[in-house]
C-alpha cells in the first residue's frame, strides 16, 4: 500500500506515527476510561477490545493510505492517545480525529496534534476541507475544534444521536 500522507510527523512534544503492536497497552488508558469514551465508544473497553480498536486504526491505513496516528509524548515515549485521519465507510466525510488519555487532557497535546494533522491535510488533500464529527454533547471536544480554527457548520443525525460537524480551515 502506498500511503497518501506521511507515516510520521513531529510537533514540539509529540511524535505522530503509525501504531505498533504494544501501543495498545498505553492506549488502554483512554479506552478503559468510561468518561473518556462516553462520546466515542459509549463505554469503557476491555483490553481485547482496545487491541481490536487499535487494529482497526492500523487497518484504516492499509485500506485508505492514511489513518490515525499514535500520539507519542517524546519526553516519555508514552502513547498518550491518537490523532489523525478517519474515514470509516459510514462517515459523512474525511475527518480529523483526536482521542487522548485523561491524564493528558487540558495540556495542549490534542490541539498540538490536531494542528499538525491540519498541516498534513493541506499538503496531502489540497482540494478538501476536512471535518471533525463530534457528539453535540461533547463540549470539551467542540471547544478544541474551535481552538484549532474549525467552525461549526451544522448538526446532523448520526447513529441515532445529534452530532456537530466542524469544518477545518
Amino acid at each position: 500500500m502506498e500511503f497518501i500522507v506521511p507515516k510520521e510527523a513531529e510537533t514540539t512534544r509529540l511524535l505522530l506515527r503509525q501504531f505498533q503492536n504494544d501501543d495498545w497497552r498505553d492506549l488502554h488508558a483512554y479506552y478503559s476510561d468510561a468518561e473518556a469514551t462516553a462520546y466515542t465508544m459509549g463505554r469503557a473497553l476491555s483490553e481485547g477490545e482496545t487491541w481490536r480498536a487499535m487494529a482497526s486504526m492500523v487497518g484504516h491505513w492499509q485500506l485508505h493510505g492514511f489513518g490515525p496516528y499514535a500520539a507519542v509524548e517524546k519526553a516519555t515515549g508514552t502513547v498518550v492517545g491518537t490523532v489523525g485521519f478517519w474515514y470509516p465507510n459510514d462517515w459523512p466525510e474525511l475527518e480529523i480525529k483526536w482521542a487522548l488519555s485523561p491524564a493528558y487532557w487540558g495540556k495542549g497535546f490534542a490541539s498540538e496534534g490536531a494542528r499538525a494533522v491540519q498541516q498534513i491535510a493541506k499538503a496531502s488533500f489540497p482540494d478538501k476541507r476536512l471535518i471533525s464529527l463530534i457528539s453535540s454533547e461533547n463540549e470539551p471536544s467542540c471547544l478544541l475544534a474551535q481552538a484549532v480554527g474549525a467552525h461549526l457548520e451544522k448538526h446532523i443525525e448520526f447513529r441515532d444521536a445529534q452530532w456537530a460537524v466542524y469544518r477545518h480551515p
